[in-house]
């Protein structure tokens, strides 16, 4: 059996999703590393980490800046990021908070 503490919510149940695990879901996304409709809920921390491997592989190629992604990608990304903020807003996110959410 699996300690709890060491397996993700996943994005859906995560606090406001705008989280460090949060963000590597929203890239996996971005990238199709993962289909949309997984959020990684019962991943444990060695999958994730490959899957944050993966996302820093293709940020890598675009000098880790939405700005330099081509066309298609940087209009996902803006779209994701936007409904995700808004998404993590309703949720209580505070953009202003401390380093540790």
């Amino acid at each position: 059996m699996k300690d709890k503490s060491m397996v993700y919510c996943g994005f859906n149940e995560d606090t406001h999703g705008i989280t460090m695990l949060g963000r590597v879901v929203l890239d996996a996304w971005l990238f199709n590393l993962i289909p949309r409709d997984e959020d990684c809920a019962g991943w444990d921390l060695p999958r994730l980490q490959n899957l944050m491997n993966q996302n820093e592989e293709q940020w890598d190629q675009y000098g880790n800046l939405p700005s330099r992604l081509p066309d298609e990608l940087r209009q996902r990304h803006a779209e994701l990021y936007a409904w995700a903020t808004a998404r993590g807003r309703e949720r209580g996110w505070d953009p202003e908070l401390g380093e540790d959410e």
